[in-house]
């Protein structure tokens, strides 16, 4: 049985280790702060002792004292008034035997200093030290007394309590420590709000959420066939995931793009507008070193702040095959319908014929029918060679009866199919385009009669769609090949600009003759190359 892991809040990790490093922070800070207000204090109490040591050996009642045994007691005298007057331990007086001349205990008077750290004063030297004496254990500082002559007559020693010393430390410690308790404090709340602000700009996730989140995403990013480039507002590139390397890899872009500035990668790209304009650029064509591509660019909004921008896209062959696909069984489809509703109505005809016992009528009416039908059959799969285009225009002549419009189809030379498969699904896109627009315009006309037009020479086909329709107001001319442009309502007006970016993608080339009530004229010229056409 698996044991499941326990997972902490993001909350309780932060709290742990925002206070761990605070803890441990203040308390290196104490330590070195102790430890260097120790020694200044220390240092300062050495001083303190040895300002008064020297100020006693340098006083002429001390110095005539010491050379005059009658005025002995004077000494007593004098460093109990500067005893009085400091919070000394002691200041005793001695002469060059170690004989105390003077002693906060009067009874010690005349005995020999005791501790045996005064041994290097008496041979002149002035120092400070530390040991144990008749008062306990104390800060000494000894300074060396001279007459007049400048012979050494004897050594003032004072002392200062070390109990004293140390309580000076601790109350400084427990001051250092007080802020220490209250740095700690500050540190608990600091991290609570730290948390609270991480965990609102995580949109209250945890790290084992985020991570789930991470690695679905990037299962998502990897499994999508579109191609995604993504970057941030100083237009590097982020994120590429693996359908957009295959086709840069397609387009012979084989460099890692990530970390790239996109324009260097991509100098075609367009994402920097998306990203100073903040508006998406939907459904656009782009070329990658002749790579067609079809692109959907967006930007991406952090708190009404346009923070980056992602494309997504997709190889316009793969797309091109899709709609190859969806537009053949779409025309079979059409032309099925069609030719259905026209054989039953057909049907009709024979059994009403049939039934009045019309028969010399009905034998006249079906070898009309046959042949009509194979003049139709006979031009188109004579002349038009392409299988999905004489397809598409059997299905089309099939829905213009049914629509009442008399369709012709003129083919002045047999049309080859076309070397590239591409060429066919282009044709079929403005043919069906073209003929779907007159059928429609001439819903309401009495006259309904459409014609299109082949020739085919040098490389070259022509195309004449006519009609009788009412015509094309001029006003309407100049906008009706914007994309979504339509007076027929919502979700219309893809028509004639799929027909002008068809013809682009071929290099082809066509005009418009269209006036009102007289019908319309559509010729358009694009290259066409044979399948098995010569090249020497």
């Amino acid at each position: 049985m698996q044991t499941r892991r326990f997972k902490f809040k993001l909350t309780t990790i932060i709290i742990f280790f925002v206070c761990l490093v605070v803890l441990v922070s203040l308390m290196i800070t104490d330590f070195l702060i102790s430890s260097t207000v120790s020694k200044n204090i220390r240092k300062h109490q050495e001083e303190k002792a040895m300002m008064v040591s020297r100020s006693i050996a340098t006083s002429h009642i001390v110095i005539e004292a010491l050379e005059d045994e009658r005025k002995t007691n004077e000494i007593q005298e004098y460093t109990k008034d500067i005893l009085d007057a400091t919070d000394m331990l002691f200041i005793v007086v001695m002469d060059m035997n170690g004989m105390r001349k003077s002693h906060p205990n009067p009874e010690q008077i005349g005995k020999h200093f005791v501790g045996g750290d005064e041994r290097e004063a008496l041979k002149g030297k002035e120092y400070v030290s530390s040991s144990r004496g008749t008062l306990g254990e104390s800060l000494r500082a000894f300074t060396p007394i001279f007459n007049v002559t400048g012979d050494q007559i004897g050594v003032v020693a004072v002392g200062i309590s070390l109990e004293s010393v140390e309580a000076v430390l601790g109350k400084s410690h427990r001051s250092i420590l007080t802020v220490t308790v209250l740095g700690l404090l500050v540190g608990i709340i600091g991290a609570v709000l730290l948390a609270r602000y991480i965990k609102r700009i995580l949109f209250g996730l945890e790290p084992f959420a985020i991570a789930k989140i991470f690695e679905e995403r990037s299962t998502m990013l990897q499994s999508v066939h579109e191609g995604i480039i993504a970057v941030d507002n100083e237009q590097t590139i982020t994120l590429v995931n693996q359908s957009a390397r295959q086709i840069f890899q397609k387009a012979g872009l084989s460099q890692d793009p990530i970390g790239m500035k996109i324009h260097e990668y991509l100098p075609s790209t367009r994402l920097d507008q998306v990203l100073e304009t903040g508006k998406p650029e939907l459904d656009e064509e782009q070329m990658i070193n002749g790579v067609s591509i079809l692109v959907n660019r967006v930007p991406l909004v952090v708190n009404n702040e346009v923070v980056g921008a992602i494309s997504t896209f997709r190889d316009k062959s793969d797309v091109k095959q899709l709609a190859e696909q969806l537009t053949g069984v779409k025309t079979y489809a059409e032309a099925l319908r069609a030719q259905s509703h026209e054989f039953m109505n057909r049907l009709h005809v024979i059994l009403g014929m049939v039934q009045m016992k019309y028969y010399d009528e009905l034998s006249d009416f079906i070898h009309t029918l046959v042949g009509h039908q194979n003049r139709e059959l006979g031009t188109i799969t004579q002349n038009i060679k392409d299988p999905a285009l004489a397809g598409f225009l059997m299905g089309k002549l099939s829905y213009a009866r049914e629509e009442n419009v008399e369709f012709t189809i003129e083919v002045n030379k047999v049309i080859p199919e076309p070397a590239d498969p591409v060429i066919a699904h282009e044709l079929i896109t403005i043919l069906g385009n073209l003929i779907d627009n007159a059928i429609e315009a001439m819903a309401d006309c009495s006259e309904k009669t459409l014609e299109v037009i082949f020739h085919f020479s040098d490389k070259c086909l022509t195309m004449e769609v006519l009609d009788s329709g009412p015509g094309i107001p001029e006003k309407i001319q100049r906008s009706m090949l914007e994309k979504g442009y339509s007076t027929k309502g919502e979700n219309r007006g893809y028509g004639l600009y799929l027909v002008s970016k068809s013809i682009e993608s071929l290099g082809g080339e066509w005009t418009i003759d269209s006036k009102l009530l007289l019908g319309t004229e559509i010729h358009i010229r694009i290259p066409y190359e044979a399948k098995g056409w010569n090249h020497d």
